[in-house]
């Protein structure tokens, strides 16, 4: 585990001193995020009128819904990748049947073609068979 670091930061036009094992320039996105809060609210005329613990408890609450919000989606996206990561199982799970099923296939056509040279073979024996019991020896037989 990594050492706990301090951190300066400024929030509100405040210096704090924060602590933890993150890196400093996360500590320092975390003030920027709490900043940009506060100036959204700061631009809003009666939130700059109420008291100072009402504030921090409505920053605290928006903060809160961001932080719900976005963990929500993140479920959701998980859940999606999850099901996508189960869609491509099946898929390929498909693939790999029917490619089986394509080489069986083509093993039977294989197959069926040389049967089919096979009885056009015996099919051109049969005609010369035919045509010699029909017009009798050939004349060749009798030179």
């Amino acid at each position: 585990m990594s050492a706990k670091k301090n951190t300066e930061v400024l929030i509100g036009g405040k210096k704090y001193t924060i602590s933890g094992y993150e890196e400093e320039e996360y500590l320092q996105r975390v003030a920027t995020y709490i900043n940009s809060k506060l100036k959204e609210y700061n631009e809003i005329e009666s939130f700059r009128k109420l008291p100072a613990d009402m504030k921090a408890a409505l920053l605290e609450i928006n903060i809160a819904d961001d932080y719900f919000k976005a963990k929500e989606q993140i479920d959701k996206l998980e859940s999606d990748a999850e099901t996508k990561d189960q869609d491509i199982f099946k898929f390929k799970h498909d693939l790999i049947n029917l490619q089986v099923e394509n080489e069986e296939l083509k093993k039977k056509i294989e197959t069926i073609e040389e049967e089919k040279k096979e009885l056009l073979l015996a099919k051109t024996k049969l005609e010369a068979s035919l045509e010699e019991s029909l017009l009798g020896p050939s004349k060749s037989n009798y030179n």
